[in-house]
């Protein structure tokens, strides 16, 4: 009996023990991020210790005391021991997809300011790649062709001469051919210039030299013959998308995409297939010298505004003008240097005011915001009157790079709700280079160049991006040049601002993402140094940590 009593006592402790292992702990779906200091962009509440996200929301933002009484008990719990904390960064332009491709089989030194030494490398490149059509290049600058003792064409053809060679300049704005590109293309010294384009050319004869969309054209021509279908969705997920999460990036507008080489549906594979790591924004190209009415019938074909997808489409990409440095820009006075010995010598139109006019009239209509690049004090200013045209402020367009604005124009970007979107990350917007351009256009419009004070002063929304790979992408990069520009300077929160929320507003989105704030989706960075605390001149050295991305780590150094 006392045996009998005892193996039941065994049994029952057993049962116990083995019902109370299975009780299932009840996990949370929160996260609570502590001991922060965490800058909001939220005027209300511009600063916070605490944030608790579930899933990919915030729910809390505010004080660790208040976060750990609302934080769920079981809730993951991350120290983030006094770091900075800022909104996930937008760039509102860049070229992604650009910048990933594999379409480029060399690269010539900028820096190399003699073009006969050019033909070593290029000879070179053949050599490497026998089996391609068209042998692509990228990276020189224009001036070295320009101050070149020989024509560029005879050296271009020194160095090939059997298959075509296209080699875009460093800004893009002019590609550099060798003659059997000419032919392929059916150039000759009689072509009239296309639509924002020129075709140089040395006493009547053809130099090599397309500029702008005269080169764009070739150059479309050139990628055609690319046998790389995976090249650019490669590229996008080894290289770029990293890339971004590195630099803090969660937002993004793709300032150009080309839906002639079907790059909108690679970037819906992106999507589709579940890589995208930021919301993005594209930018479809309009071609200048496309046919209006079948181009905006296919550009409306294209539009797409699904909230709940990170991929939109809904903003028109389109050149008013061109480049300063090789006089495209387009100006109200002519240029110092006449490169091109045209008619006129103020720069050239790739879209003319009323064809802008006509394209946000047909398109705003769908859904479309305009991303219009202006850069000459004539090109911002046809670009408005374009806007102004329309009769409606609630388009989110913008107008960007806005190097060269007159006084009477910097007003009528809030009065007609435009944006200026402006680039500084680049050395070459800081006032010390500002004195390079005077040769070309003179003092007064070389000494005041992207006015971005002058444009905060009046009220102007402005944006700041980084035209990757014109210039980095790192948005610390921007944000120290954006501070320390004086004259044309702007405070460390209105920087901030420019990266985040005026981001999120371009890119419809300023209700969901680009502050910190309960309610938002939870795109957030943490960094390593407390940018409010350093010297404006050490931001740049500021490295992102901990990128988080719709309530996700996608980056962690």
């Amino acid at each position: 009996m006392k045996l009998l009593i005892i193996l039941l006592s065994i049994v029952l402790t057993s049962k116990a023990c083995s019902s109370k292992e299975v009780v299932p702990i009840i996990s949370s779906n929160q996260k609570l991020y502590y001991n922060a200091k965490i800058y909001t962009v939220n005027l209300n509440i511009p600063w916070a210790e605490a944030m608790i996200i579930k899933e990919n929301k915030i729910v809390f933002i505010g004080s660790n005391s208040e976060a750990e009484q609302k934080v769920e008990k079981n809730a993951q719990r991350i120290n983030l021991k006094g770091k900075l904390v800022l909104p996930g960064f937008h760039d509102v332009h860049m070229h992604p997809m650009e910048v990933g491709a594999t379409t480029t089989s060399f690269e010539l030194d900028e820096a190399e300011t003699d073009a006969e030494n050019y033909i070593a490398t290029i000879k070179k490149a053949a050599r490497n790649n026998p089996d391609v059509e068209w042998l692509i290049g990228f990276g020189h600058s224009i001036n070295t062709l320009f101050d070149a003792q020989r024509n560029p064409l005879e050296i271009i053809d020194d160095a090939v001469s059997d298959r075509p060679v296209i080699i875009m300049e460093q800004t893009s704005h002019s590609m550099w051919v060798n003659s059997k590109a000419l032919e392929l293309a059916g150039i000759t010294k009689n072509s009239s210039n296309p639509q924002g384009g020129i075709i140089m050319k040395d006493n009547g004869e053809l130099n090599g030299i397309l500029i702008d969309n005269a080169g764009d054209i070739v150059f479309q021509q050139a990628i055609s013959s690319l046998n790389d279908a995976n090249g650019e969705y490669d590229g996008m997920v080894n290289y770029v998308l990293p890339k971004l999460a590195k630099n803090g990036i969660t937002s993004v507008s793709d300032a150009r995409t080309y839906w002639k080489r079907e790059q909108h549906l690679t970037w819906k594979d992106l999507e589709k297939d579940g890589k995208l790591t930021a919301r993005f924004n594209l930018g479809l190209w309009a071609y200048p010298a496309e046919d209006d009415i079948n181009q905006i019938a296919v550009l409306k074909s294209l539009f797409s505004n699904d909230e709940n997808s990170l991929l939109k489409i809904n903003q028109i990409k389109l050149y008013s003008d061109g480049i300063t440095h090789n006089t495209t820009a387009a100006l109200h006075t002519n240029y110092l240097e006449d490169y091109f010995e045209l008619p006129t010598n103020n720069g050239l139109n790739y879209f003319s005011e009323n064809r802008i006019a006509k394209y946000i009239q047909e398109l705003a209509s769908v859904g479309f915001d305009f991303h219009i690049h202006a850069i000459g004090n004539r090109g911002v200013h046809e670009a408005l009157n374009a806007i102004e045209k329309i009769g409606t402020s609630n388009g989110r367009h913008r107008l960007t790079h806005v190097e060269m604005i007159d006084q009477s124009d910097i007003s009528r970007f809030k009065t007609l709700n435009v944006t200026a979107d402006a680039q500084v990350a680049g050395d070459f917007t800081k006032p010390n280079h500002w004195h390079e351009n005077a040769d070309l256009v003179g003092n007064t419009l070389a000494q005041n160049l992207i006015p971005i004070k002058s444009l905060q002063d009046a009220g102007v929304r402005v944006t700041l991006s980084s035209d990757w790979n014109v210039s980095t992408l790192n948005p610390f990069v921007g944000i120290q040049n954006a501070v320390t520009r004086s004259p044309q300077n702007i405070s460390l929160e209105e920087a901030i601002k420019a990266y985040t929320i005026n981001g999120a507003y371009t890119m419809r989105q300023e209700t969901k993402v680009g502050s910190l704030e309960a309610g938002k989706l939870a795109d957030f960075v943490v960094v390593d140094k407390d940018i409010f605390e350093i010297t404006p001149n050490k931001i740049n050295t500021t490295k992102v940590v901990l990128t988080v991305f719709n309530g996700k780590e996608i980056y962690k150094k």
